[in-house]
């Protein structure tokens, strides 16, 4: 799946956002790089970790990323399978890289997860594992658990199993390329059905009621010597390829669930206050949701390009809160379900990048097997929802405070301007709304009477890159 994130392109001339985003990573403590002795375990790990016996070679695994990106956590192999289809989804074997207790260990349990930034990311494990050893790069071979599941016609799982082998993909491809090969035709059948199973899938998704808020991938490049915010709307592969993480995820849930051990990704439903008020928000911003349609289903509708959308998505914000980890070992929590998804899930697809996959990876493949959960993994679950509760603020943390610098960067040149805006939200004395040049969001002071879609005028007061402030007042 890909990461939607605010990234700096390299200039000479983005000097004072670059130092202001330094300045904020040393204010938040985030490392510069690993200790010594974890770069040393690292190295001596993936020089010598064996292999899985299991080879499955011979299998055109490919790899779908951005492109350029050198942490590889998952390939795909897909098959017809009489009337209905075979998915082998292999995710990289970080737990075989990972000495439990040992100094990698403890620092990725300090981690918790990637950190990303737009001046570069905070990454989980040393290079050696999280860009070599462990990733699934094309023409190597790699230890793997691989994920075989089977659907019917419709996309529905049918079975699904879990077991380590050697793996050695083909070839890695970039959304664009991928896009390109299976929209002309090129695309070979393990990638062409991509379309096929990814469309049956989001079906699934409308089936269960599942909801998802989309957002374009944007960047942040200099011209002239002033910034200027770059946005790309997702290409169809990366949600047919997200759907693949998605099943995966929600098999190992049941599977952890059946033998009432594992740990899973959950989240409350929305409140009917919270319904009540986007239901409002939506009918304000003449994009009212009908009755009856389900709120995920709803927002697939939206146009993208529509700035109302832009202001209901925003509203929809509030339907997506509280998610969480719940550990079970020997009962099943109450309310099991990831709401957004419409089902229990499980986070198992990126072990590189995210410290609780190790877990649910290992746990799947003993249940698999039948074979006792490895005492390590069994004897933490209980301390992993705090440590990701933590990884997650921060990372929380993070995007605010470089949202907030990136803004000021792009509105620096703009002081004393006047610059039309939508407002998203009303909170109070103050508005929160996407400007029209520079595309970026913002609070102002809350001129008379505007409610959530109305078009407002703001003049720039001030935007200081090295605080991340900004002030507007409105235009009369």
């Amino acid at each position: 799946m890909s990461d939607r994130r605010t990234r700096v392109a390299p200039s000479a001339s983005a000097a004072p956002l670059a130092a202001s985003l330094a300045a904020f990573r040393r204010e938040l403590g985030l490392p510069d790089a690993f200790p010594p002795e974890v770069e040393a375990e690292a190295q001596a790990v993936a020089a010598a970790h064996p292999l899985p016996g299991a080879d499955l070679t011979d299998v055109p695994f490919l790899t779908i990323d951005p492109a350029g990106a050198t942490d590889l956590d998952q390939a795909l192999h897909l098959s017809r399978d009489g009337d209905g289809f075979r998915v082998r989804y292999a995710i990289a074997d970080v737990p075989a890289l990972v000495i439990a207790g040992g100094r990698v260990d403890a620092e990725a349990r300090r981690r918790g997860q990637t950190l990303y930034a737009p001046d570069g990311r905070v990454p989980l494990h040393p290079s050696a594992i999280g860009e070599d050893a462990g990733s699934l790069l094309p023409g190597v071979v790699r230890g793997a658990f691989v994920w075989d599941i089977v659907l019917d016609p419709d996309g529905h799982e049918r079975s699904v199993q879990v077991a380590r082998a050697r793996i050695r993909s083909r070839r890695q491809w970039s959304y664009d390329e991928a896009q390109t090969a299976i929209d002309d035709g090129t695309a070979p059948p393990e990638l062409a059905l991509l379309r096929e199973i990814g469309a049956l899938r989001i079906a699934c998704e409308r089936e269960r009621g599942g909801a998802s808020l989309n957002t374009p991938d944007e960047e942040v490049v200099v011209r002239d010597g002033t910034y200027v915010l770059q946005r790309r709307a997702s290409l169809p592969v990366e949600e047919w390829n997200a759907q693949l993480s998605l099943l995966t995820g929600m098999a190992a849930a049941r599977l952890m669930l059946e033998a009432r051990v594992g740990i899973l990704r959950t989240m409350p439903p929305p409140s009917a206050d919270a319904f009540t008020a986007f239901r409002a928000a939506t009918v304000a911003l003449g994009r009212g949701w009908p009755e009856g349609m389900p709120y995920g289903e709803y927002l697939r509708t939206l146009d993208r390009a529509d700035p109302k959308a832009a202001a209901v998505l925003q509203a929809a914000t509030s339907l997506f809160r509280g998610a969480g980890y719940v550990a079970l070992d020997g009962a099943a929590p109450a309310d099991p379900q990831q709401a957004a998804i419409a089902a229990p899930y499980a986070h198992v697809t990126a072990p590189l990048r995210r410290l609780v996959d190790r877990w649910g990876l290992v746990i799947c493949e003993a249940i698999c097997a039948g074979t006792p959960v490895p005492a390590w993994a069994r004897s933490s679950l209980a301390a992993l929802p705090s440590i990701m509760g933590a990884s997650s603020r921060l990372a929380a943390q993070v995007d605010a405070g470089a949202v907030d610098r990136v803004e000021a960067a792009l509105l620096s040149s703009r002081v004393g301007s006047e610059l039309d805006a939508t407002v998203l939200a009303v909170r109070n004395g103050t508005v929160l709304v996407q400007l029209d040049d520079p595309l970026v969001s913002a609070s102002a002071p809350r001129p008379d009477g505007v409610l959530p879609g109305d078009r407002v005028r703001l003049r720039v007061q001030a935007a200081d890159i090295a605080t991340g402030t900004v002030a507007f007042e409105p235009v009369t």
